[in-house]
């Protein structure tokens, strides 16, 4: 004898979450790499033109462990869009300063970006797009606004190889 599934009750708000973050993502990075930028590197060079801010602080910014924050600063410097040097402040610390090259490769990573996000709100009709993200800000400052400690680390969806 077999057992049935249970019935949800709820809508799959994880998958829906997922599923719409991930293909995002996909779009985002395929607009990126079309002038050989990869999502990673356009957030931090976004962030780093802000101010001086170290590798360390920018990687929390850009949700980034350390070893992939240094994957993606020598990926930058090799570029010529970035490159490091030591913080004004803090004798130890290294910022990380956006070449002028760097900044010109910014803006124009910037366009596409807001691009892609316009592009995806405006499948939406009008009226849907203002309400999905006044939501999506509720919920991301609210009731969503922190992980929950959890006694086994809860992993992020990876990214699907297309």
């Amino acid at each position: 004898m077999t057992a049935l599934a249970p019935s949800s009750s709820a809508p799959d708000l994880s998958y829906l979450l997922d599923h719409t973050g991930h293909v995002l993502r996909t779009q985002m990075a395929a607009a990126l790499a079309e002038i050989g930028l990869t999502p990673r590197m356009h957030c931090v060079l976004v962030h780093a033109l802000q101010g001086e801010r170290t590798q360390n602080q920018l990687a929390e910014l850009g949700d980034m462990d350390k070893t992939t924050m240094v994957v993606t600063v020598d990926a930058l410097e090799r570029a010529g869009l970035a490159e490091r040097r030591p913080s004004s402040t803090d004798r130890r610390a290294r910022i990380i300063a956006v070449t002028p090259r760097g900044a010109e490769v910014a803006r124009r990573s910037q366009q596409i970006v807001d691009r892609v996000h316009r592009e995806a709100l405006e499948s939406l009709p009008e009226e849907e797009r203002t309400v999905l993200l006044h939501a999506l800000r509720r919920l991301a400052e609210g009731h969503l606004a922190e992980p929950v400690e959890t006694p086994g680390a809860v992993r992020r969806a990876r990214e699907r190889a297309v």
